[in-house]
C-alpha cells in the first residue's frame, strides 16, 4: 500500500532522480514547485519502488500525479488505482501530456475516460524569442519597453538572491494589498513566496528583479526542470499601471539568466481571460495540453 507523507526539504534528492526521468515539460514537474505550493494544494508525495507519486487535495476533491521515475508503469499506476479505491475516492490522475496518454490508452483500454481544460495547459516559450523580441509580432512588446526606458531612465535589472528577495516580498504585499488582500488565493501564493525564500538556494531558484529610484517594481523567479531544456517561472510581479513593467522584466531576466535553457514555462492560465491574453502574446512556441484521468469502475 502506498504511504503518503507532506513534502518536505530533505525529500529534494531522492524526487529529482525519479523527475529527472519524467518524459514531459509539465511545469508540476519540479521539486520546488511541490514543496512551496504543499500547503495550498494540500499536497502529499510517496516514494513506491523507484517511482515519485504525489498527491493533491483531500476526500473527492484528490488528484494523483502519474508514477514518474524508473520501473514498471502499468504496475505503479494500479498500485494509485488500489489506493485511491481503499479510501474510497474515485481514482482520478492530473497532468497527463501526449506521450503518458498513449501509455495510459494502451495500458488501461477503457479504463479511464480524459478530461481536457485549456486553463490547465501551459506556456512553452523559445528563451531565444524571449530575450531578443525581434520580428513583427513583438512589435508592441518592444514598443512597451523602450517606453519604459524612457520614462524610467535609472532603471537596472540585478539578479535575486537572499538578501534582495526580502525586498520581493514587501513589493510583493503591497502588490496584494492593491487586489484584494482578503482572497485566499493571495495569501496562499504569499505563503509560497515566503517559502520560496526561506529554502532559495536549497531550492536552486533563480530570478531577477527591476529596480526603478533605487526601489523593486517588478521580479520573477523559478527554477529547472531535471531534463536540462527548460526552466520554469513561477512567480511574476509588477504594478498593471506601470506600462512596460511585465515586459522588461521578462526580457531583462530571460537575457541575463536564462540562455542556457531552450525554453521556458511560464505555466498555465487557469482560464482567467486577462492572463491568458497576456500569455498568447509572447506567442508560445508548445501550448502543452494536459488532461485529466477519471477511472471508470
Amino acid at each position: 500500500m502506498l504511504e503518503f507523507k507532506k513534502p518536505d526539504i530533505e525529500d529534494k534528492q531522492w524526487v529529482n532522480s525519479c523527475l529527472a526521468h519524467a518524459n514531459s515539460m509539465n511545469c508540476e514537474y519540479t521539486f520546488g514547485n511541490i514543496l512551496i505550493w504543499s500547503t495550498a494544494y494540500s499536497t502529499q508525495i510517496c516514494k513506491y519502488k523507484d517511482f515519485f507519486i504525489c498527491k493533491w487535495g483531500k476526500g473527492s476533491e484528490t488528484n494523483y500525479s502519474l508514477p514518474l521515475g524508473e520501473g514498471n508503469f502499468t504496475q505503479a499506476v494500479q498500485e494509485i488505482i488500489d489506493y485511491a479505491k481503499s479510501l474510497g475516492e474515485k481514482p482520478s490522475i492530473y497532468g497527463i501530456t501526449e506521450g503518458y496518454l498513449g501509455l495510459m490508452q494502451e495500458a488501461f483500454t477503457g479504463k479511464f475516460s480524459y478530461k481536457f481544460d485549456e486553463g490547465y495547459n501551459d506556456y512553452i516559450y523559445s528563451t531565444e524569442k524571449m530575450a531578443s523580441l525581434s520580428g513583427k509580432k513583438y512589435h508592441g512588446k518592444r514598443n512597451h519597453i523602450t517606453n519604459f526606458k524612457k520614462n524610467n531612465p535609472d532603471w537596472c535589472f540585478e539578479p535575486l538572491n537572499k538578501e534582495n528577495f526580502k525586498e520581493c516580498i514587501e513589493f510583493h504585499t503591497k502588490w496584494i494589498e492593491n487586489k484584494d488582500a482578503n482572497d485566499p488565493d493571495y495569501s496562499f501564493e504569499l505563503e509560497a513566496v515566503l517559502k520560496a525564500y526561506e529554502y532559495f538556494d536549497e531550492l536552486d531558484f533563480v530570478g531577477g528583479l527591476i529596480r526603478v529610484n533605487g526601489k523593486v517594481v517588478a521580479y520573477t523567479l523559478g527554477e529547472a526542470q531535471m531534463n536540462g531544456r527548460c526552466f520554469v517561472s513561477h512567480f511574476e510581479k509588477a504594478p498593471a499601471d506601470m506600462v512596460g513593467a511585465y515586459a522588461i522584466i521578462n526580457q531583462e531576466f530571460t537575457k541575463n539568466c536564462l540562455m542556457e535553457y531552450e525554453y521556458v514555462n511560464r505555466e498555465e492560465d487557469l482560464g482567467i481571460q486577462g492572463l491568458r491574453k497576456a500569455k498568447q502574446s509572447y506567442h508560445p512556441e508548445i501550448w502543452l495540453e494536459k488532461c485529466t484521468a477519471v477511472y471508470n469502475d
